[in-house]
């Protein structure tokens, strides 16, 4: 609530006319500012219009500020700032102390919270659910529970970047405690998941997913000589996402125990110097790169890795900030926005391959490493993972370039010595850019030479656990709690390396809510921006995809109109869409440049005109008026390059026609519409999916 808009001047008046009238992202901490410029709660109700029961609770917070600000922390000061709510964070940030400082103050003051039980029946009967709250009151109603117990670190909102399959992540580590016979202990802050229902754990604790609540719930479940469990139950890190795995480092910092892959072993994998030094001593290539924390600095390292580069912050989910940066002038503006963020983190700084790029989760013990299978991306490498159509099993990748994957990971897992999850993300440069699984015989052969370099290790369950559990029959987050507890995979029934490939195909494909976040441009880049995914499986490809782009709304219609805009990069990557198009039975609308393509190749094309003040019917035109089915608009680069397009995509999302920005993900979609078939097989997954024997073939 500290935060201020630099718009936001010193003084009241500056502040009362800036006051968004509106709702929007701003209009609390625009209150809030305001209230500390001495702006009467009564005077924020009547010009917005706010109920002043609410501007008087802020009002009270802000009272409270001042107050901390002016004053010792006494037993009753303290007490009743954290009954408002306030964090030991805060109050630190108020008086001049870390929040580890107010911590102790707290404890040597007896000043701790108590968790009482949800009341899910309405005061009509006692309730009996074990889901707690926390709040400074005097009686507490979690006791703490006895034998031995686990608290597994939850994901939080659901965000861009942090999506629900975290939380089936969650409720699947859950349930393997339960199986193991160890007490679950969930906490999370997300009501509207499944992992926040009631039964799903054997206690819940709802609240926020940051170091003061996470240590004072240990502290509630602390108990001191216990046989079976020691002073303090582990936490489990790896299945709440980023959010979760931030918080290993100050859980080590403090010497509470984690379950599975050590606080070191996460901070190798996160650390850039310490990530390249480590696959350096295992000789495992990377693509090069740097950290840095100035704009010299970044010149620098871009300098000698030469142009393009991946930049992104360090320690950041869905890709934030990420961008792929052609030119000095590009990289200064970017090292520029992200030092006036002031977030205090480095930048990291890589050189962009062009590539096809390949995704692997695998199970590990410390020991041996479980790969149930290798996903490759549709998209090449440059759209982030989450934005990408996976496929399984990789079908255009060789037995060479499968070995080298399996071996990398192996060797990563065991060196790393890692403890249930793991994913890890490559990109495969040389050979043939652009592979077709539809077409495989089009892919880079046995004995063209090709180079896999590891783009990063997340020691953590990734958004792909889902699918790829679902597509293998292995149930990795099973198997992973039970790594962590010290079982051996080789115990566990599905066998080391890589699991033989399921005689299906499964193709997860990416959804997008980009009709509700207006003014959102829709190109894919490295920055996440997807809301969810979908998965489609049969017994092929173009079954497989064509499921999956029905389930996305990305299905192209069998037959239609469809505006084509390449960029000249894409263009000779371009005759197979094109093709599949004619052959569709497709009219083709084109801007100038990509309409010479199209007749050069001896196809019909309709030229339109791309800028908007070039006559009429303009691009934008024929979308509004129906006259195309879908659009395909690629981009290379950044800056006017992807401005010039923009108002192509946001008519085609307003219009909600399928969109395409990436090459690959138009070829692959204009592939299934040329299929014989496509030949649904609608069967239930068991049906689908062989397991080893004596399993169950239910993949939940």
């Amino acid at each position: 609530i500290t935060w201020e808009d630099p718009l936001w001047f010193s003084d009241e008046e500056s502040v009362l006319n800036k006051l968004p009238i509106y709702p929007n992202d701003q209009r609390l901490w625009a209150l809030l500012a305001a209230l500390r410029r001495n702006v009467s709660a009564d005077e924020l109700s009547r010009r917005t219009g706010i109920d002043p029961w609410f501007t008087r609770s802020f009002s009270r917070i802000i009272a409270m500020e001042k107050t901390i600000e002016s004053n010792n922390l006494f037993y009753d000061l303290l007490r009743k700032a954290k009954r408002l709510g306030f964090t030991d964070q805060r109050i630190g940030e108020l008086v001049n102390q870390s929040a580890k400082d107010i911590r102790k103050l707290r404890k040597k003051l007896n000043i701790t919270p108590v968790y009482k039980m949800v009341d899910t029946c309405a005061a009509e009967f006692e309730a009996q659910t074990p889901y707690f709250y926390s709040t400074y009151e005097t009686e507490n109603e979690a006791e703490p529970l006895h034998g031995k117990k686990a608290l597994v670190l939850g994901s939080g909102p659901i965000r861009i970047g942090q999506g629900i399959e975290f939380d089936y992540c969650s409720v699947h580590a859950a349930w393997a405690l339960q199986e193991e016979g160890v007490k679950s202990i969930l906490v999370n802050s997300n009501p509207e998941t499944v992992s926040t229902d009631f039964d799903t754990s054997d206690r819940l604790y709802f609240g926020p997913l940051d170091e003061e609540s996470i240590f004072d719930i240990i502290d509630n479940e602390r108990l001191a000589n216990d046989p079976e469990q020691g002073d303090n139950p582990p936490s489990i890190v790896q299945f709440g996402g980023q959010t979760a795995i931030n918080l290993s480092q100050n859980l080590d910092r403090e010497s509470m125990p984690i379950l599975g892959s050590t606080a070191h072993t996460i901070n190798v994998a996160s650390d850039r110097h310490l990530f390249e030094e480590f696959l350096r001593g295992i000789n495992i290539p990377t693509p090069p790169g740097g950290s840095v924390s100035n704009i010299e600095e970044a010149l620098q390292v871009a300098n000698e890795i030469k142009y393009p580069v991946l930049v992104r912050p360090s320690y950041v989910l869905g890709g934030r900030a990420m961008e792929i940066v052609q030119t000095p002038e590009e990289l200064q503006r970017y090292m520029n926005d992200a030092l006036e963020a002031g977030e205090g983190r480095k930048v990291l700084i890589d050189k962009y391959f062009v590539g096809k790029e390949v995704e692997v989760d695998a199970v590990c013990d410390g020991e041996s490493v479980l790969i149930p299978g290798i996903m490759e991306h549709v998209e090449r490498a440059g759209v982030h993972s989450g934005d990408s159509m996976a496929i399984y099993p990789g079908l255009t990748l060789t037995k060479q370039e499968i070995a080298t994957i399996t071996d990398y990971t192996t060797r990563i897992g065991k060196s790393l010595n890692i403890k249930g999850l793991m994913n890890i993300q490559y990109v495969i440069v040389g050979g043939n850019t652009y592979r077709s699984p539809g077409s495989i015989t089009e892919g880079t052969s046995e004995y063209e030479k090709t180079e896999i370099f590891v783009i990063e290790v997340n020691p953590r369950s990734s958004r792909t656990i889902p699918f790829i559990s679902k597509v293998t029959g292995v149930p990795m987050v099973n198997l992973a709690v039970k790594a962590m507890l010290g079982k051996k995979l080789t115990d566990m029934g599905y066998g080391t390396g890589l699991f033989s490939a399921q005689e299906i195909v499964g193709v997860k494909a990416p959804v997008f809510s980009m009709s509700k976040l207006t003014g959102v441009d829709t190109y894919l880049g490295p920055e996440m921006k997807s809301t969810g995914e979908v998965m489609g499986i049969d017994h092929d490809f173009e079954s497989a995809i064509s499921k999956a782009l029905i389930a996305a709304n990305l299905r192209l219609p069998e037959k239609g109109s469809i505006l084509l805009s390449i960029s000249d990069e894409d263009k000779k990557q371009s005759g197979r869409l094109i093709q599949n198009l004619v052959d569709a039975g497709y009219d083709l609308f084109a801007t100038e440049g990509t309409a010479s393509l199209i007749s050069e190749l001896g196809k019909k094309v309709v030229a339109i005109p791309k800028r908007l003040n070039e006559g009429h019917p303009n691009v934008v035109d024929i979308i509004v008026n129906g006259t195309v089915n879908a659009v395909v608009n690629t981009i290379t680069g950044n800056g006017s390059a992807v401005q010039d397009g923009f108002h192509i995509r946001r008519a085609a999302v307003e219009k909600r026609i399928p969109c395409f920005t990436s090459i690959d993900t138009a070829t692959a979609a204009a592939e299934s519409l040329t299929s014989e078939g496509p030949n649904y097989n609608v069967k239930s997954m068991p049906e689908y999916i062989r397991t080893p024997q004596g399993k169950s073939r239910n993949a939940k």
